[in-house]
């Protein structure tokens, strides 16, 4: 299922939403749980009014709950994604309620909880929740056998060696669940009729077919791990072989690792050219700057000489004047009176 919540206010806003029967063929309450009123008008009216003993504006956390088109989930099957999804959220055991609309034969589901913590009067603290639901939900889909999204697959469904650099880099955080792998194979087999064929769909995914040491069909991913077909697909390996024909028409294993580890090389080398030139792009503005400000101090420093330069000739002219000329002058070098002058100047 997909899961998308939200923590918000506004009681009885929600309530007559979720009780809308105009937009929904049919609106089901099918669980309030502690709570005192037994309507979710009073149930979230609850919420409210113990929210306000705190300073907790978004007293609520909303979250709905939708299956892929092609499915419809039972009453016990939203009730469980409820239940795990609270779990997740840190929500265990806090007040409920569990509103289901059907539409044109389509079910989803809406889940409320109250975030007040009665015993300590303060919010729950939802950190990160869109990860912990996304976790959810993509735990909802394999157990179901729903095929996963594009949203919610590790690789979002793409061949690593087409990833860009920050998809590739997300790609390294993520840890693949074994039942994902399992429906990627399976998906791939399902969907394909010759050798060909199913080669190009697991490609897609990021494995490479590749001829196993004892004959058999074996697939590669990008880190060069051996995935053993018949088990994955659940399959017979001579039902594999009626289907695709002899596994000698692939390389080796040996040989599919080596093809693989040059395309991861090519596209690493690719990732180092893109981040060093991000890094000469960054860096860029920068340098202008440095440059621009290392010209503004050559400037600053050429006027400041230059008005020291103006200022040191005008004193000097001024105190050459103040000197006496002529025969007085001579009789003022002669007596000292000059030198005792340009002292009492300097001093």
């Amino acid at each position: 299922m997909i899961l998308v919540g939200s923590q918000r206010a506004g009681a009885a806003a929600l309530a007559d939403h979720l009780m809308n029967d105009r937009d929904n063929d049919h609106v089901t309450v099918l669980q309030i749980r502690g709570f005192v009123a037994d309507n979710l008008h009073g149930a979230l009216s609850e919420a409210r009014a113990i929210s306000t003993a705190t300073r907790c504006k978004q007293f609520m956390f909303s979250l709905s709950l939708n299956p892929p088109s092609d499915h419809v989930a039972s009453e016990q099957g939203f009730i469980d994604a409820a239940n795990r999804a609270e779990q997740a959220l840190g929500l265990g055991g806090q007040p409920r309620a569990v509103i289901i609309h059907e539409k044109e034969g389509r079910r989803h589901a809406h889940v409320v909880w109250s975030r007040i913590n009665v015993d300590e009067m303060k919010a729950i603290n939802l950190p990160h929740y869109k990860n912990r639901l996304r976790d959810v939900s993509r735990d909802l889909f394999l157990d179901h056998g729903w095929p996963l999204p594009d949203g919610l697959a590790a690789y979002g469904n793409k061949n690593p060696l087409n990833f860009t650099l920050a998809e590739w880099q997300q790609a390294k955080r993520q840890d693949i669940d074994p039942r994902e792998i399992k429906q990627a194979f399976q998906e791939a087999w399902t969907r394909s009729d010759t050798l060909r064929a199913f080669s190009n769909a697991l490609e897609e995914k990021g494995y490479f077919l590749a001829k196993g040491d004892r004959r058999g069909f074996v697939a590669l991913d990008v880190n060069g791990d051996v995935f053993f077909l018949p088990r994955l697909i659940g399959e017979k390996a001579k039902t594999l072989r009626d289907k695709l024909g002899s596994p000698d028409q692939l390389q080796s294993v040996a040989a599919v690792r080596e093809t693989v580890r040059s395309k991861v090389t090519q596209q690493l080398l690719s990732f180092i050219d893109q981040t060093k030139a991000k890094h000469r792009r960054d860096t860029q503005p920068l340098l202008d700057a440095r440059a621009e400000m290392k010209a503004q101090h050559m400037q600053e420093r050429q006027r400041l000489k230059e008005g020291q330069d103006k200022r040191w000739q005008a004193e000097t002219k001024e105190r050459q004047e103040r000197l006496n000329k002529g025969l007085r002058g001579l009789f003022d070098r002669l007596t000292g009176k000059n030198s005792k002058n340009q002292r009492a100047e300097r001093v």
